[in-house]
């Protein structure tokens, strides 16, 4: 999925410290919720779409990475990030 400059613009400039910063975790761990959800939408109409599984699986690795990563550095951070983005329940 290729998304426009417009949405990920959106995207940094809810998440980020500014629009311009899309290195930090936040808005990184965002963009990447957005496209998981994007491609768990198409695996269920395409449940034979081995490629974009694949696909799935190995982002859903580097989010809990970088998640992984703020919870070490700053869990209040963390925290924030889970409750705007709901990902724990």
């Amino acid at each position: 999925m290729q998304l426009s400059e417009g949405t990920k613009a959106d995207i940094f400039k809810e998440f980020a410290k500014s629009e311009t910063d899309t290195g930090s975790v936040e808005g990184q761990v965002a963009l990447f919720t957005m496209r998981i959800k994007h491609l768990t939408e198409h695996l269920k109409k395409n449940r034979k779409d081995f490629a974009t599984e694949r696909s799935l699986v190995l982002m859903v690795g580097k989010r809990r990475k970088l998640l992984t990563y703020l919870k070490k550095k700053d869990i209040t951070r963390y925290r924030e990030l889970i409750k705007k983005l709901g990902l724990r329940k």
